[in-house]
């Protein structure tokens, strides 16, 4: 993939889902973010081994109605959507000791394929519900959706510039060969400077800055969990990119990866700090 195409492709898309992100009422901005989720599990289910139109379809049907169920069950206080957010929270934990020891779940069986399809669904529904939960918080909701997806954008950009530029020290060799810890310390910093920028309208004080960048970094390293994750899920499928949606981006799920894990860890540490 060309640095050009990567960046002629994202300025192009990137519009989209700021203006969605700010000017949708949440129903109807959850309802496009769920199908565009149920679309990236699709290519998940292909990192299962799941060939057949049929079980995968029935697999997202079963997604789309724990969504829902969720939404249902939530009532005002959107407890359903924190709980999940949550449980997110505590995947992501899971998925750390994961990317620890690669191999687990690795193979072709009944079993490794139920796990890849539960993994699936414990990245998606989690950050989805808590996309949901943050949209919905008062006046300020969708500014701050907006943000948790833009220090996302940023830490990846952050990452692959440095990356690129200064790369030496290899962060996981053996799940995704090309990222590098220099690259993870320019996502961290190019975060953190976006927390700087867009305090004053976060509706926060100066006071809160540190706060704010310790919520911006911590979320901006678990991105870079959900990014290794999904590469491990490819090198077990034996595929280089998730899908052919996006010149110089792969598919969905390439573009939705690190949003996954960042997601519930930026709500749940928004409400625990105060923010």
């Amino acid at each position: 993939m060309s640095r050009r195409q990567r960046v002629t492709t994202a300025l192009v898309l990137a519009p989209l889902p700021i203006l969605a992100l700010l000017f949708l009422p949440t129903p109807w901005l959850a309802a496009l973010v769920a199908a565009v989720m149920l679309a990236g599990l699709w290519e998940w289910t292909a990192f299962a081994g799941l060939e057949d139109k049929t079980p995968r379809v029935l697999f997202l049907t079963a997604n789309a109605l724990m969504m829902a169920a969720l939404v249902w069950g939530g009532g005002p206080s959107l407890f359903t959507l924190k709980l999940a957010s949550l449980v997110g929270v505590a995947w992501w934990a899971l998925v750390c000791l994961w990317l620890a020891r690669p191999g687990f779940g690795q193979g072709d069986g009944q079993a490794a394929r139920g796990i890849k399809l539960l993994a699936g669904s414990l990245c998606v529904v989690p950050a989805w519900c808590a996309l949901g939960w943050l949209h919905a918080e008062g006046d300020f909701g969708p500014r701050w959706t907006l943000f948790a997806v833009l220090l996302v954008w940023a830490a990846d950009s952050g990452a692959y510039f440095a990356g690129s530029r200064w790369g030496r020290r290899k962060l996981a060799p053996a799940i995704s060969p090309g990222k590098t810890w220099e690259g993870v310390w320019g996502g961290l910093a190019t975060s953190a400077l976006l927390a700087v920028a867009a305090l004053p309208l976060l509706g926060l004080g100066w006071s809160s800055l540190p706060a704010l960048v310790l919520l911006t970094v911590l979320t901006a390293a678990i991105s870079v969990v959900g990014d290794l994750f999904e590469s491990l899920m490819k090198r077990h499928s034996g595929v280089k990119d998730s899908g052919a949606l996006f010149p110089g981006h792969g598919g969905l799920m390439d573009r939705l990866d690190s949003l996954l894990a960042a997601l519930p860890v930026f709500v749940v540490g928004k409400a625990w700090l105060g923010l």
